[in-house]
């Protein structure tokens, strides 16, 4: 059964990557280093596309390059129990579930930050603006929503 190849360009056309990222790809060692003809121009076989593939819908389902190069050996070997997939995949569901989380909480306090500026000091100057009291504050904490998020600005 005859082998296709494919230039980068084809590459990055079937899988939806740009050019850079497959070169860096390379570079990290994540793609291997991709065949040369005679003129020097790279040139892919189907295993690179399919390994490319598998790289990027991982990229697209947010996981970072260590957990990609923690799943490749699982997409090499398939004969590896599918626990050692799965296993990963929770670790990487509780990551997002915990960024969920933060962002809720995020969008809780810019929420207030809004109502309360809505309510204090809209149409005023910034220096008497709450959100921006808030944001140039030295706690790194992020006021509760309960606590009232903006104090009334100080007056200099």
């Amino acid at each position: 059964m005859a082998h296709s190849t494919h230039t980068i360009g084809s590459l990055a056309d079937l899988t939806s990557c740009n050019i850079p990222t497959i070169r860096y790809y390379e570079q990290i060692g994540l793609l291997p280093p991709a065949q040369r003809a005679a003129n020097g121009h790279r040139y892919y076989v189907d295993a690179d596309l399919a390994r490319l593939s598998f790289i990027k819908r991982c990229r697209d389902f947010g996981f970072a390059i260590e957990q990609v190069r923690q799943l490749l050996p699982l997409f090499d070997d398939l004969d590896r129990p599918c626990v050692e997939a799965r296993d990963l995949a929770q670790i990487h569901l509780q990551q997002v579930r915990d960024k969920l989380e933060q962002m809720r909480q995020l969008e809780a306090t810019l929420a207030a930050f809004v109502t309360r500026c809505d309510a204090t000091c809209v149409g005023g100057d910034t220096r008497n603006c709450c959100i921006i009291e808030n944001l140039s504050s030295l706690d790194v904490t992020l006021p509760s929503q309960d606590a009232g998020c903006c104090k009334p600005a100080k007056k200099f």
